[in-house]
């Protein structure tokens, strides 16, 4: 019986990324909420609501990026869909005029993608030795 090969190192450093975008978005959804009991205008859009989604997202990409950190592989799947969405919300945060920021996100999502995509990553996700 054969082993899979050995989880690369650049995976698990993924895996920290991807971990820590996981608990930003769970520090989301903790503001959200707090603005909410503070009494934010919800009649437009429901911080709750949005809160609650920032739970359910944040909590599967934390859970990715621990699958990655711990060498299981279903977690390279979301930590690549959702960096690819933050690509999106990269060049949305940009072109709002707040340039920094989505430099800043953009560059995240790239080098995690990089990280993911890279040939050690995509042998290693294959399970062949």
């Amino acid at each position: 019986m054969t082993q899979p090969p050995l989880q690369p190192p650049i995976v698990r450093y993924a895996g920290y990324l991807v971990a820590a975008e996981g608990v930003l978005g769970l520090i989301a959804a903790v503001v959200l909420v707090v603005r909410g009991l503070a009494g934010a205008d919800q009649h437009i859009v429901s911080g709750y609501g949005t809160a609650l989604w920032f739970v359910l997202v944040g909590g599967g990409v934390l859970a990715g990026g621990w699958a990655l950190i711990t060498g299981r592989r279903w977690g390279r799947g979301i930590g690549v869909f959702a960096n690819l969405l933050l690509l999106g919300v990269a060049w949305y945060v940009f072109t709002s005029h707040q340039v920094g920021y989505g430099i800043a996100v953009g560059v995240l999502a790239l080098v995690t993608l990089g990280m993911l995509l890279s040939p050690s990553a995509v042998h290693w996700s294959s399970g062949r030795r």
